[in-house]
């Protein structure tokens, strides 16, 4: 038992302390990805990635699924950067199968996803299908029931309340 007058050791520091992974971002593909992450969970956080992708991005470019994105070396980033641009994964896999315009299977990734939602919504509007009617009229798409709950998909209305004149009494 040591001594209370005796100065305590320090246990020697590792990398970095629990806190500065936390506040660490790593960019990827445009998104900010907290350091104290594991690869395969913030791979995730990349729109249009989900686990699948994810899991075979780590498989094909031999990384570990339990390292922390702050552990990546900037070779590693670029390489999953790379990756995800044009993927060599299975047509199934992928989010973008048989493209109205080209025909063609690709994997969108972040705002070039939203883009393209974006167009194919519009698309559907303007030849007037039945999702895009339902789209026009803010009513659910894909077979919801409508007698209650689906009042959510557009933003709340508020009803102001009338000033009251005065107090009585």
């Amino acid at each position: 038992m040591a001594a209370p007058n005796q100065p305590k050791t320090e246990k020697p520091k590792k990398h970095f302390e629990k806190e500065d992974l936390e506040e660490m971002l790593i960019r990827i593909a445009g998104y900010d990805i907290p350091g104290s992450k594991r690869i395969l969970a913030g791979l995730t956080r990349i729109k249009g990635v989900g686990w699948t992708v994810a899991n075979a991005t780590c498989i094909k470019l031999k990384i570990q699924k339990t390292k922390k994105v702050l552990e990546l070396s900037k070779e590693e980033i670029q390489k999953i950067e790379e990756f995800l641009k044009n993927p060599d994964i299975k047509d199934f896999q992928k989010n973008r199968r048989k493209d109205p315009e080209t025909g063609e299977t690709e994997h969108c990734i972040g705002a070039d996803l939203e883009m393209k939602r974006d167009f194919d919504i519009r698309r559907m509007k303007k030849i007037k299908s039945y999702k895009g009617i339902r789209h026009t009229a803010g009513l659910p798409v894909r077979g919801q029931r409508t007698r209650s709950h689906f009042r959510k998909k557009g933003k709340a209305v508020s009803v102001q309340k009338k000033a009251s004149k005065g107090k009585k009494g």
